[in-house]
């Protein structure tokens, strides 16, 4: 199977940022379900003849350039007002989300090409960054205070505040960064929303544990770290983990 522009050299990545209406009733509906926002971001690609495309996406497919990620951000001070992020290898019609979820009077969305953006980045570069992830791990040996054979060798999620900000700093030089430090020798970083939901999928109940991280970094390997921008990091990509983005330092 020839998936979409997988073999085409010079392809493009987009991101594109959609502002979300959190006062309607159907847009935190859709919000409060991973699943449901899975669902309204694949729409956004039409299929390609002679291609595969959503399935692709449904399947967590790779593409050359990239893949299809996302994050919703919550917009400080606007109330239940949001922001959507999406990069992806195709340009994405939001038409039906704003109509659902936003303000359709008002304008629709944004979108950019991603590519200048990147080939921007460089080592040795400082950038703050926000990242939104689904801290797990395996499980090996059974801590809990009753004991349960059948949680050896599942995926379970890190809940602690420490857990979690370890997980970050255990994965960050493989992924080309390093978290940067204060004139006091404290690590730049924080990590907050974090929150455990459960939702529908494939006919059962998933549980899904999320944090953001926000700080700042230093590029170590360039190719490394726009590969994160481009494929994302950790697991749950479907289900809005994995984006990361970075802005200048003020």
């Amino acid at each position: 199977m020839t998936l979409w522009n997988s073999s085409r050299k010079g392809g493009k990545l987009f991101i594109s940022r959609v502002p979300l209406n959190g006062a309607r009733r159907t847009a935190l509906e859709i919000m409060a379900s991973p699943n449901k926002m899975h669902g309204a971001v694949e729409a956004a690609f039409a299929p390609v003849p002679d291609c595969d495309f959503l399935s692709a996406c449904q399947s967590g497919q790779d593409f050359a350039e990239g893949r299809i990620l996302w994050r919703i951000d919550r917009a400080p001070g606007e109330g239940r007002g949001a922001w959507l992020y999406v990069v992806s290898p195709k340009r994405p019609d939001f038409t039906h989300l704003c109509e659902q979820m936003g303000w359709p009077v008002e304008g629709g969305w944004e979108t950019k090409d991603y590519e200048p953006f990147l080939k921007k980045i460089g080592e040795r570069q400082r950038w703050q960054f926000r990242l939104k992830a689904n801290p797990v791990r395996k499980v090996f040996v059974d801590k809990g205070s009753r004991s349960d054979k059948d949680v050896i060798g599942t995926i379970q999620g890190h809940v602690t505040v420490e857990q979690q900000m370890q997980w970050l700093l255990d994965r960050a030089e493989a992924h080309g960064f390093r978290i940067l430090e204060d004139p006091m020798g404290n690590l730049q970083f924080q990590v907050g929303q974090r929150e455990k939901s459960s939702f529908s999928h494939a006919g059962s109940r998933a549980t899904l544990t999320t944090a953001v991280f926000d700080g700042a970094l230093e590029v170590i390997d360039r190719e490394a770290l726009c590969h994160v921008l481009r494929f994302g990091m950790g697991r749950a990509k479907a289900f809005g983990c994995g984006l990361m983005t970075l802005a200048p330092l003020p």
